[in-house]
């Protein structure tokens, strides 16, 4: 079952109001008005069809937690709260990130907290983690592993050998 047209509106007005030159700045080195020029479509169709798969998967009412939420997971967090009637909790590490984001989701009933998900209380029926476990600002010799660009001058096996005993 297809999301609802209203829920279908708000995802694509919060995606042309997202300050995408703030959020390449936050997600690239550099090029980062080249990576959301060539990404905005993609991710917003890529969400659009993760809310579509967990709207028929997720009972109405309940608590999701989303560790590492950012701009892929603005249309999961839309369809929760408007067609599911859930309470969405988005945890983003970066203040600046989730001002940007809240900026474009204002009106809407959930706020991206700029806080570790450890941080958060009580129940949830459904937990999604981002990146969370690869992150290179928390865990830098891991997430420089896994995304391919460690350097062997500079990788450090002992930290990543206690990286990965956290994760």
């Amino acid at each position: 079952m297809a999301l609802r047209p209203d829920t279908l509106r708000t995802i694509s007005r919060i995606f042309q109001q997202l300050d995408y030159r703030s959020l390449g700045e936050i997600y690239c080195d550099e090029g980062g008005d080249a990576f959301w020029e060539e990404r905005r479509g993609p991710t917003e169709q890529l969400g659009i069809n993760i809310a579509d798969v967990l709207r028929v998967r997720l009972p109405s009412k309940g608590r999701s937690l989303y560790a590492g939420a950012g701009v892929a997971e603005i249309p999961a967090l839309v369809m929760e709260a408007l067609e599911l009637e859930r309470e969405v909790v988005p945890y983003n590490l970066r203040t600046r990130e989730s001002t940007v984001l809240n900026d474009a989701c204002a009106n809407l009933p959930f706020a991206f907290r700029p806080q570790d998900a450890r941080t958060a209380s009580g129940v949830f029926d459904h937990l999604w983690i981002v990146s969370v476990l690869n992150d290179p600002e928390c865990f830098p010799e891991l997430g420089a592993l896994s995304s391919g660009r460690a350097n062997p001058v500079t990788f450090d096996p002992e930290v990543f050998a206690f990286e990965r005993t956290v994760v």
